[in-house]
């Protein structure tokens, strides 16, 4: 069974990016990877947090938050 990997971002060039480098070649065999635009679904922004995202993008990968680059701070997006 796949472990779950979480992307957060928030739909800026750098998460674009991220994205496109990062979250499809984490998807298969090893990684499930759920992709979280929190732009649009602020309602998990509580998640994120919980989390220990600070910024985004951002990977959750069992319980250790993945830094990428910097796009956006997680309070810009409230």
């Amino acid at each position: 069974m796949a472990e779950k990997a979480v992307f957060y971002h928030a739909g800026c060039s750098v998460c674009v990016d991220a994205e496109q480098q990062f979250a499809s070649a984490l998807d298969g065999a090893r990684y499930k990877v759920e992709i979280v635009h929190l732009g649009e679904d602020k309602a998990r922004l509580g998640e994120a947090e919980a989390a220990g995202v600070k910024s985004v993008p951002a990977f959750v990968i069992g319980g250790a938050v993945y830094h990428i680059n910097h796009g956006a701070d997680l309070s810009a997006l409230r």
